[in-house]
């Protein structure tokens, strides 16, 4: 059966509410796994509300504010089953969530992490901007081995049987102000941006994620 890639969109989504649909669809595809008929990988596209996430083997120090602070700020916190540190995950900014089954894709998850950048990467270009990869961190950065290194699209997965979940957060139009509270992925002398902060304008996300699927289906169809 030919390989195909079904686009998701949950729009505006609580966290938790993402991460159990999320799970729903990584079950469903380790159910598939020995069947050779089901060869179809789930790419699911929202936001959420604003909340901070850390990673399996993240510190929570990273994690600048207590519990009443998260609630001043109208944000939560959520200990998570990804790789990676802490993150921060709100309005404006887009998440893809990759539930792909890289055994049938033939990849390791080494070059489908390396895939992820690419699509990043790429989507970078359309708007004029050189990103670039960080040794030793995953995602996807401007001015990367510079004192003026910036992230704009962190990447966490967890995998499991060759079954991928979880995926990048790609700043488009957020709030940066909420990176203040956290070291965001652990890294305390390295900043964040976004594209509306980087073009000086707002830009639209329903292009953006346009712009995403187009390059999804080029590197992983």
């Amino acid at each position: 059966m030919t390989r195909q890639i079904e686009f998701l969109d949950w729009g505006l989504t609580e966290y938790a509410d993402a991460w159990k649909r999320q799970e729903d669809l990584f079950q469903l595809l380790l159910q598939n796994k020995k069947n050779a008929d089901f060869n179809t990988h789930y790419v699911v596209f929202c936001q959420h509300f604003p909340v901070y996430t850390l990673g399996k083997n993240g510190h929570e120090e990273n994690l600048l504010l207590n519990q009443i602070q998260l609630q001043t700020r109208g944000a939560s916190f959520f200990r998570t089953n990804r790789g990676g540190d802490i993150t921060f995950h709100g309005p404006g900014q887009v998440v893809g969530y990759f539930i792909f089954d890289l055994e049938k894709l033939q990849l390791g998850l080494k070059v489908f992490i390396y895939k992820l950048e690419e699509v990043i990467i790429h989507l970078l270009e359309h708007y004029g901007l050189k990103g670039t990869r960080l040794h030793g961190a995953t995602g996807v950065w401007l001015d990367a081995e510079t004192p003026r290194a910036r992230k704009i699209c962190a990447i966490g997965l967890r995998s499991s049987h060759f079954v991928t979940m979880h995926g990048f957060a790609l700043n488009v139009n957020t709030d940066l102000n909420y990176f203040n509270y956290i070291h965001p992925c652990g890294f305390v002398d390295k900043g964040v941006t976004s594209l509306q902060k980087e073009l000086f304008q707002t830009v639209e996300e329903e292009e953006v994620k346009n712009l995403l699927k187009k390059q999804i289906e080029k590197e992983f169809l």
